[in-house]
């Protein structure tokens, strides 16, 4: 495994996390709802811009992607 790709996994299990947490929610649920809209890959495909920012903001960006396609839990 490269750095980048344990960068990127990191990223997305800071915003699962951080997801869970705010939506009061067990993780595994959140990686469920991460996996099944695509915000894993979509994190990997920002990674370039997101590594540049504090680690919240994989979260920022995923909660709000999941607001726009009024995605819930």
């Amino acid at each position: 495994m490269t750095k980048r790709q344990r960068d990127e996994n990191l990223m997305i299990v800071v915003a699962a996390e951080q997801y869970a947490s705010k939506y009061n929610l067990p993780t595994s649920r959140a990686f469920a709802v991460f996996r099944e809209n695509g915000i894993n890959s979509l994190i990997r495909k920002r990674y370039n811009a997101l590594h540049t920012q504090p680690l919240d903001e994989s979260f920022y960006f995923a909660d709000d992607i999941l607001k726009r396609n009024s995605i819930k839990a």
